[in-house]
């Protein structure tokens, strides 16, 4: 119900002061893409006319919509194709929940009057990752209210363990995220050196990979979760050695954790190259003979543009070229 005068359930007057003083408005859908795999991104305009990018991937036993908290991003992490569309603004919590909302509309997927929303049964969309545009944590207060509507019964009525969020490692913010939201974590961490990451997560010379590793420890006890995900871009040459993969289960030896690898979404300029296959999956190997969960995630929505690192709100797309954008990393060898 999106009339405040469709609601009797109110008092008559107490509608009309609800209809003066708020309002029930969603994003407008500008575009919706399906992809061959049945990924759906949606270009998504907002207040002020800034566009965003929403991503719905249907798989088997889940649908999990990846949402953003930002138009733009402020972090520039060098193999991310939205990190190269520099920050807008914030989005706030009714744009945030706003894309839920629109994508249960797209879905059809609302319940009949009289009939709970809670997980009574499968849901097409049943899943959120806070892993589109922006870094959450960078808008943490908009991300949290948003995210209580998602949870709350009289909401979207989502298990807090079906909403991910995905952070690059704003270190001050991630206890406020256990205890405020609660939800399961991810670190886009893609390195295991200081040295590299500094240049593809430019916010670890802020706060390098053992400030970022403490914070993480603390995190499965403060908010009741079961486990980290370490997101891990596999680029070739620069982070795929059998060194690295041995690195990284010594550096998260403590945590409860999985380590999703990401085989590198191609995009107009990039200045880096997919790990080989075989290299993948010897990385993968080792990590998984060390005790730890291991998926390689399958590419999703490619054709599209809508793959992990490649959104971008098409007004703002620069189109920079290699030489451009290897001249910002400082990785004219890395391609």
């Amino acid at each position: 119900m999106r009339d405040f005068a469709e609601m009797t359930n109110l008092a008559k007057d107490y509608r009309a002061l609800l209809a003066e003083t708020f309002i029930i408005e969603l994003p407008e859908i500008v575009s919706k893409q399906v992809s061959a795999d049945g990924t759906r991104k949606y270009l998504v305009r907002i207040a002020g006319g800034h566009e965003v990018e929403v991503v719905y991937i249907p798989e088997e036993d889940r649908g999990t919509l990846c949402i953003s908290s930002q138009v733009g991003c402020t972090l520039t992490c060098s193999f991310c194709h939205t990190g190269t569309q520099k920050l807008v603004r914030n989005l706030t919590a009714g744009e945030i929940i706003g894309q839920v909302m629109l994508a249960r509309d797209d879905l059809g997927e609302w319940p009949e009057p009289g009939t709970g929303t809670g997980e009574s049964g499968p849901r097409l969309l049943s899943n959120i990752v806070l892993m589109g545009m922006g870094e959450p944590l960078y808008n943490f207060d908009n991300v949290r209210d948003a995210m209580k509507i998602a949870m709350d019964g009289e909401g979207i009525a989502l298990s807090r363990r079906r909403i991910t969020l995905s952070t690059s490692g704003v270190v001050p913010e991630i206890a406020k995220c256990a205890e405020e939201i609660g939800c399961l974590l991810a670190v886009s961490f893609h390195a295991t050196t200081d040295e590299t990451r500094n240049t593809l997560v430019p916010i670890n010379k802020r706060w390098n990979i053992e400030e970022l590793l403490n914070a993480l420890r603390e995190y499965p006890r403060l908010s009741n979760s079961e486990r980290i995900t370490f997101e891990y871009v596999m680029l070739k040459d620069v982070n795929d050695t059998d060194a690295d993969a041995r690195r990284l289960v010594k550096l998260i030896q403590g945590i409860p954790a999985k380590i999703n690898l990401i085989p590198f979404n191609e995009w107009p300029g990039a200045p880096y190259q997919r790990s080989d296959w075989p290299r993948i999956k010897q990385f993968a190997d080792i990590i998984y003979k060390a005790g730890y969960a291991s998926p390689i995630r399958t590419p999703r929505g490619e054709d599209i543009m809508a793959a992990c690192g490649q959104l971008k709100s098409a007004t703002e797309r620069a189109r920079k070229s290699r030489k451009q954008i290897e001249a910002e990393t400082g990785l004219g060898g890395a391609a």
